[in-house]
């Protein structure tokens, strides 16, 4: 029979068996042996060892059992598995010595992670692992539906295994009806929340170990952190914002004199206006929209009767409300 012959009757892959092959393998075993001729159609059954020479008579083939068969065939695979094995207990002794002298090194402390997947991912096992403290900082006023779900989740976890957790907000999260929510949903013996008028950027500590901070605008790119100097460091920061912030239980403290119309809020914004900053960087330090705080700014300069924005910086000063540059 030639090659195309072959190839026309024996069209499948080389681990496959045809239906040929099937019915030859079925009256070999039921006769006990088959005609080498027999096998033409089914070249399989040779390459999967189903079948192998009579002792007594070149001319026949007897059937192996499937089991035998998959057993000789098997053997290659399973030396080079053993020997996969044996290749990578041998590196992991040989390099096990390096890892106490790589573990001094602040470089291997700090992981880059690219991606919002594999960030959370990060995060969530941190999660996981977490069983005594947990610190958050939290830019903004408000956030994400879908985030508060989640960290709802991961808060609930926390509190059954005794964590406890401190949350840094901004003022405006006071006001923010999901993160209320999301408040009374966690068990009021863990957590503790706080409010800062201007914050930094987004900061998570687990169990003053490991620390989470962005490393791009969009937080699509986040650094885990393990060097403990540099976690230690980080908790200083929190620690000084904490102190700072005011409990959300207690009141913020409003405006007196000499303008008692002007409200918390307000003054915040006259502050940062006063500093120079646009309104865009006014309403990211606030952690508020752009449209709320020219609302503020507005309010503003009906309260002390400024004709135009340039007007509104002199009277913040004349009227005391914030100090001049030279004071």
């Amino acid at each position: 029979m030639g090659k195309d012959e072959d190839i026309a009757h024996h069209p499948h892959g080389d681990l496959e068996l045809c239906a040929a092959a099937v019915r030859i393998y079925t009256e070999a075993l039921s006769a006990g042996r088959i005609p080498r001729t027999a096998l033409e159609p089914a070249p399989c059954l040779t390459e999967l060892a189903l079948v192998h020479p009579d002792p007594q008579d070149n001319d026949w083939m007897r059937p192996v059992p499937p089991a035998a068969a998959l057993a000789h065939l098997l053997q290659p695979v399973t030396r080079e598995i053993h020997e996969r094995i044996r290749l990578s207990a041998a590196l992991a002794d040989s390099l096990a010595p390096l890892a106490s002298v790589a573990s001094t090194d602040p470089n291997l402390a700090i992981t880059v992670l690219e991606g919002i997947p594999l960030i959370d991912a990060a995060i969530q096992n941190a999660t996981d692992g977490a069983r005594t403290e947990v610190l958050t900082l939290q830019p903004s006023g408000s956030r994400p539906v879908d985030q508060l779900k989640k960290a709802l989740g991961r808060a609930q976890a926390m509190a059954d295994r005794g964590v406890t957790l401190r949350h840094i907000y901004q003022h405006p999260a006071r006001y923010s009806p999901a993160i209320k929510a999301y408040l009374q949903e966690v068990p009021a013996g863990h957590i503790q929340v706080r409010t800062i008028e201007q914050t930094v950027e987004r900061l998570f500590v687990f169990d003053r170990t490991v620390a989470f901070i962005p490393a791009s605008a969009d937080r699509d790119v986040a650094l885990e952190i393990r060097h403990p100097a540099l976690v230690r460091y980080l908790i200083q920061v929190y620690e000084v914002l904490w102190a700072q912030a005011k409990p959300l239980s207690a009141p913020l403290q409003q405006a007196t004199a000499p303008h008692t119309s002007v409200t918390t809020a307000q003054l915040s914004v006259a502050r940062l206006l006063a500093e120079g900053n646009t309104d865009q960087i006014v309403a990211r330090k606030l952690g508020i929209s752009v449209r709320t705080c020219r609302a503020h700014i507005s309010k503003l300069m009906q309260t002390l009767g400024a004709t135009s924005r340039t007007h509104l910086g002199a009277l913040l000063v004349q009227s005391g409300i914030v100090e001049g540059a030279g004071k």
